[in-house]
C-alpha cells in the first residue's frame, strides 16, 4: 500500500485547491506502475484534468480541487496494490478503476477485482475486469444455479468456461458438460446432412473456442471422447440426470420456458449450473416465450439459485461496443 500524507484540510467547499502527496513503496516497479511510456499516468491525468500530477523518484505530488485529489489519491493507492499483485497495468485497467470508484452506490475495490485470479492456464491468468464480473464469478462460487444475464461482450460465457475448468482441475466436479439451443436447426438435427459433429459444430464452436483458450488443444479429444468434456446441443439434454458435472448452458434467451425447465431438471447430485444469455437478442419465433425471460419470475424465490445481471458497464469488448449496447438500449425504450 502506497504511503499518503494527510490531504491539507481546507475551509470551505471541496473544489478548494490542495497538495497531496504519495509515497510508493520501493518493492512496486515505478516503470510498471507509470506503464510503457507513461501511458498509465496519462491515463490517469486525461481522466482527472482538474488534477495537476507530477511523479517524481517514488513520489506522486497531486494538486487540485480537495475532493478530486482525494479520488486520485485512492487511484493511485489502488494501481499500487494491483500492480505488486502482478496485474499489469493499462489505460484500460485505469478506466476500469475509476469506474468502480466512482460508481453510485458501488463499494467495489478495483484492487479486489483486479487481482482475482480464476485460472491460470496456458501461460495467462484469467481474471474478472469489472465489478459486475467480480460479483457474477462470486455467485458462481456461492451457488449451485447461477445465471448470468446480459449483452454480448460481458463475459458471461468465459468467465462461465474459466469456471468450470478451474473445477475440473480441482476435481470437484469429473466432467463439464457445455450445452446451447441449436435454434437455426430448430433442434432437427436429425435432418441435417453429415455426422452429428459436422451438424452441431457452427450452434457449439463458439463454446469451442473459449474452451481452446483455457485448455491443451491436443488434449481437448481425448477429453471429449473420455467424457471429461461434452459439448452437445440442449435437445441431447432431454431424460438424462448430470451428477458430478459442471454444466454450462449458453445463449438460454433462445430457449423455450419448457425447453429451461427441462434442462434445469437434468441437475444431478454434486454438480453446478450456470446459465447465460442475453434477452435482448431472442432468436425464437414468433409466439414463443423466451424461457430467459421468464425464469426469474418462476425461481426468483428459490434458495441457492442466483441472478447476475450485467451490463454495458461490465463489456470487455472494444469500448465502442459499450456505446452500441447503450445506444439499441435507448432505442428500445423511444
Amino acid at each position: 500500500m502506497a504511503e499518503s500524507n494527510p490531504a491539507p484540510r481546507t475551509a470551505g467547499a471541496p473544489h478548494a485547491r490542495v497538495e497531496h502527496r504519495i509515497s510508493v513503496p520501493a518493492d512496486v516497479s515505478m516503470v510498471e506502475l507509470l506503464g510503457r511510456r507513461d501511458e498509465v499516468l496519462r491515463a490517469i491525468e486525461q481522466g482527472f484534468t482538474t488534477v495537476d500530477v507530477h511523479v517524481r523518484g517514488n513520489e506522486f505530488t497531486l494538486t487540485g480541487p480537495a475532493g478530486d485529489v482525494a479520488l486520485v489519491a485512492r487511484l493511485v493507492d489502488e494501481l499500487v496494490e494491483v500492480a505488486a499483485g502482478g496485474t499489469p497495468l493499462t489505460p484500460d485497467v485505469v478506466s476500469r478503476s475509476v469506474q468502480m470508484l466512482t460508481a453510485a452506490g458501488s463499494n467495489a475495490r478495483p484492487a479486489d477485482v483486479l487481482t482475482f485470479n480464476i485460472l491460470s492456464t496456458r501461460g495467462r491468468t484469467i481474471r474478472p475486469k469489472t465489478a459486475g464480473q467480480k460479483e457474477y464469478v462470486d455467485a458462481i462460487d456461492r451457488h449451485t444455479v447461477t445465471f448470468g444475464i446480459g449483452p454480448a461482450g460481458t463475459g458471461k460465457t468465459y468467465l462461465a468456461m474459466a469456471k468450470a475448468v478451474q473445477a475440473l482441475n480441482d476435481r470437484t466436479v469429473n466432467r463439464i458438460v457445455l450445452t446451447r439451443p441449436a435454434v437455426e436447426a430448430g433442434e432437427r438435427l436429425g435432418f441435417l446432412p453429415g455426422t452429428l459433429t459436422e451438424k452441431i459444430d457452427p450452434y457449439l464452436r463458439p463454446l469451442y473456442d473459449a474452451l481452446h483458450d483455457m485448455v491443451d488443444p491436443e488434449s481437448i479429444p481425448r477429453l471429449m471422447e473420455a467424457g471429461t468434456i461434452e459439448v452437445a446441443p440442449l435437445a441431447y439434454m432431454r431424460g438424462r440426470t448430470l451428477n458430478d458435472s459442471f454444466i454450462i448452458l449458453d445463449e438460454a434467451q433462445n430457449t423455450s420456458v419448457e425447453q429451461m425447465k427441462m434442462f434445469l431438471t437434468r441437475l444431478g447430485f454434486g454438480s453446478r449450473v450456470v446459465v447465460t444469455g442475453d434477452v435482448t437478442q431472442v432468436d425464437l419465433g414468433a409466439g414463443v416465450t423466451s424461457g430467459l425471460r421468464v425464469v426469474e419470475q418462476i425461481l426468483g424465490g428459490v434458495d441457492d439459485v442466483a441472478f447476475c445481471r450485467l451490463t454495458s458497464s461490465d463489456v470487455v469488448r472494444h469500448r465502442l461496443v459499450s456505446d452500441i449496447i447503450d445506444a439499441y438500449a435507448r432505442w428500445d425504450r423511444s
